[in-house]
Order: C-alpha cells, then sequence, then structure tokens
C-alpha cells in the first residue's frame, strides 16, 4: 500500500471544514476550526473565503517549515446523523405542541432549535469589532 508523503502540497489540497458568521455590522467573519488561529474577514462572502484561503496557505506554510505538528481535517465520517435522546415528558409534550403550531414533524423542530443554537454559540467565538477613539 502507498503512503502518500505529507510534503506542503499535502497538507494544501486538504479540504479543511470553514465557518462563516455574518456580522451584525456588515462583513463576515470565517475561520478553520481545524487550524487553530487561521481566520479572516471580508466584506463579502467571497472576499472573506479569499481572504481565508490566503490566510491557509500562509498558515501551513509557517507551520510546515517551523517543523511543527499540523493537524489534519477532523474526521467526520463516523457521524451517522442519528442520535437517540430521552426527555422529560412535560418537554417532550411542549416540544411537540410547538411543533405543531409551526407546521412540523417533532424531529424537523427539533433540529432547527438545536442548528440555531449551535449558530448563536459560533457567533459568540466571533471577534468583536473595535471601536475607534
Amino acid at each position: 500500500m502507498k503512503t502518500e508523503v505529507k510534503n506542503l502540497a499535502y497538507y494544501l489540497k486538504l479540504k479543511y471544514p470553514i465557518q462563516v458568521v455574518e456580522c451584525e455590522t456588515g462583513g463576515y467573519f470565517v475561520k478553520i476550526p481545524d487550524l487553530p488561529g487561521c481566520m479572516s474577514q471580508g466584506e463579502t462572502l467571497d472576499e472573506a473565503l479569499r481572504n481565508l484561503n490566503e490566510a491557509k496557505e500562509l498558515w501551513l506554510e509557517e507551520m510546515f517549515e517551523s517543523g511543527l505538528p499540523i493537524p489534519e481535517p477532523a474526521d467526520q465520517t463516523g457521524m451517522s446523523g442519528r442520535f437517540l435522546l430521552r426527555l422529560p415528558r412535560s418537554l417532550h409534550a411542549r416540544l411537540t405542541d410547538e411543533a405543531e403550531r409551526e407546521g412540523v414533524s417533532l424531529n424537523q423542530y427539533v433540529v432547527a432549535k438545536l442548528a440555531e443554537s449551535a449558530g448563536s454559540f459560533i457567533a459568540r467565538d466571533r471577534p468583536r469589532p473595535r471601536h475607534r477613539s
């Protein structure tokens, strides 16, 4: 079995997941969670992604040339997208009522609520705008 050489070109071609946050004050904040400190921003999403790609290349070059370990993209292939959840009957009833009011299944409603919560969690990671004096 042939093992691929892990040179700089190897790391540059890896597909790392990206987090994108639309800033309340305009523009976008983007980062690669698997590469600590690798982040950028831009007025448009395209600009932010171009800036992030440049930041990624510089980040990887610096780590490689310094002989420091470079993490590979997190493996998410083992995730089925399914898990079992036990909850109190009263919460189950309340969520079911809310889902019915929204006209969606309980599954859809809970997934939407979890996605909203995850989005607000990611948004807390974004940098605060600097105020000029």
